[in-house]
């Protein structure tokens, strides 16, 4: 079997598993089994089970920013351009703290923060790269990245001190009405 394919099949398997049993409760030996495969084979492709849940997780961001920027290109304004893609994105990555990694992997795992840390800086340069394919309004990449940057750390903090959705929503709400113009107003000047 081609490398690629194994790749495919190993993801598929624990994409299955951690969604039916959560990341945490996931085994490599159980994902090894449901690819009927050797944890040997496995550990080739992927140093850890942690790597697994980032392969798929960028996949999923990959499909997921494409989506965005296409579907958010029909405005005329810059402003409102970057404010509704950081803003869509901003959930996006909430969305994937919630739902795909878990809250209590990432307060309870000793390594959750530099988990966080790579996943966020892969997600800050995939975007990077994403703008300046599609860049119709020729906004520097240096204050692309401020933006990017400020509204990414701005999303993890009150994700990660919010007690309930009812907080989360509320944290949006203010982050869309009352500090994303600003930072908008910044990264366009």
């Amino acid at each position: 079997m081609e490398a690629d394919k194994i790749i495919e099949y190993i993801k598929q398997s624990a994409r299955e598993l951690f969604r039916r049993y959560g990341y945490k409760k996931t085994s490599v030996n159980e994902i090894a089994k449901k690819a009927k495969m050797a944890k040997a084979t496995i550990y080739k492709y992927f140093e850890s089970k942690e790597m697994i849940l980032h392969a798929i997780l960028m996949d999923y961001i990959r499909r997921s920013v494409a989506d965005l920027i296409q579907n958010s290109g029909n405005t005329k304004s810059k402003e409102v351009y970057l404010s509704n893609l950081i803003f869509k994105v901003s959930r996006l990555t909430y969305t994937i703290c919630n739902e795909f990694i878990g809250w209590d992997f990432i307060r309870e795992s000793s390594n959750a923060q530099e988990y966080l840390k790579m996943l966020s800086d892969d997600l800050e340069n995939l975007l990077i790269r994403s703008f300046k394919e599609n860049n119709t309004f020729n906004i520097p990449a240096k204050n692309l990245r401020f933006l990017i940057k400020a509204s990414k750390n701005m999303v993890f903090s009150f994700a990660f001190t919010s007690v309930s959705d009812a907080d989360v929503r509320k944290n949006f709400i203010s982050f869309q009405k009352e500090i994303l113009p600003f930072l908008i107003k910044a990264a366009v000047s």
